[in-house]
């Protein structure tokens, strides 16, 4: 049976040289379980867009969170992505 590490759900950009404005420095980043793209040494991240994308995983810090703190930080960033997907949806209503 093959065991699968478990991925932390967070992690801490330490460089952005390549992305100046999709990440931030010392930002803390909710990372969605991808095992194809950590195979090939990135990191799917949900980024400043609120959208999720690939990111080379030397570019982040994987972070271990109290479990209080991490449920709060899960919470939080639901809310995010809830309100950028109604903002998208409501500009695109907008256009039509």
């Amino acid at each position: 049976m093959t065991q699968h590490k478990k991925v932390s759900p967070f992690a801490i950009c330490v460089d952005n040289s390549e992305y100046p404005v999709s990440l931030e420095l010392h930002k803390i980043y909710y990372v969605i379980p991808d095992e194809d793209a950590s195979l090939d040494g990135d990191l799917r991240i949900i980024d400043e867009s609120g959208e999720d994308y690939l990111y080379p995983a030397n570019y982040f810090i994987l972070i271990e969170l109290p479990h209080d703190t991490e449920r709060m930080l899960r919470d939080s960033f639901s809310r995010s992505i809830q309100q950028v997907t109604a903002q998208s949806i409501g500009r695109c209503a907008d256009e039509l």
